[in-house]
């Protein structure tokens, strides 16, 4: 299949998954395998696309991210602040800093994705079931999270290091848990995941940069693109869904998504 054409199939992958609770990584890691994309330029392209991706959520939370930048965005009296921000990141930075060389060496193959879509899937239907019915009388602002919620919401991220898992899934569902609904949930799992992806994408970038060629760039740059356009819409989409429905329809095709792994790849 024409290199071009790869790009633009996985770039849509990527903006269609990365901010709903499927695994964005789990689907890459599927896809790739059954396009053949695979080596080191696709490890680079599945990172640099993600790019792409918080592009689109930087631009619909434009002012979101320009008050972080004045003092009143460190103000933790004046709602959602980057403080709340660091408390949903910075643990799960650390920690997916040592064990990074493990995921990627161990973790990234199409068995572990099932596993970690399956995995996800029950975290997500059993918050569903201790709290999805409450979801009109938990916290409906996210300005009213507290930074203590923040913390509990962004420790679920560890979840999230097993590929398929997913890091929205995984953060939505711990909203849930710590009082949270979704859509304040949806809203702050988006915000933290700018600098969080930012900072694992460019360190992944760092690290093989250098076994680019200039033919790579035109690949990366069609990536990035496509990434971006589908994933802005993606999540204007996905919060009017939330406003309608629950979790449950995500966690059913993860299952299915699974055992359709499971048995392309290994029956």
């Amino acid at each position: 299949m024409d290199i071009n054409l790869i790009a633009v199939i996985v770039g849509i992958v990527e903006g269609l998954t990365e901010f709903v609770p499927v695994s964005s990584t789990g689907h890459m890691i599927i896809v790739g395998n059954l396009l053949g994309f695979e080596g080191r330029l696709a490890d680079v392209f599945d990172v640099f696309i993600q790019l792409g991706a918080i592009l689109s959520v930087i631009v619909i939370y434009k002012d979101r991210f320009e008050r972080f930048l004045t003092k009143d965005g460190w103000d933790v009296n004046k709602g959602f602040s980057a403080w709340h921000v660091a408390a949903g990141i910075v643990p799960v930075m650390l920690l997916g800093y040592v064990l990074h060389g493990y995921i990627k060496a161990y973790l990234f193959s199409p068995f572990t994705v099932a596993i970690g879509l399956i995995g996800g899937s029950i975290l997500m239907l059993a918050a569903e079931h201790t709290m999805g019915k409450k979801n009109d009388e938990l916290i409906s602002d996210v300005d009213k999270i507290s930074l203590k919620d923040a913390t509990k919401i962004g420790a679920f991220q560890i979840f999230a290091m097993w590929p398929g898992f997913s890091r929205s899934g995984s953060t939505l569902a711990g909203s849930l848990f710590t009082g949270v609904n979704r859509d304040a949930g949806a809203q702050y799992s988006f915000v933290i995941a700018v600098p969080l992806m930012m900072v694992a994408c460019l360190y992944d970038l760092m690290k093989n940069w250098a076994y680019l060629s200039s033919d790579d760039i035109k690949i990366l740059a069609i990536g990035f693109i496509v990434s971006a356009i589908v994933a802005y819409f993606t999540v204007v989409w996905f919060l009017k869904f939330l406003h309608k429905y629950n979790l449950a329809a995500f966690a059913y095709y993860r299952i299915l998504l699974a055992f359709l792994t499971l048995w392309y790849f290994y029956l």
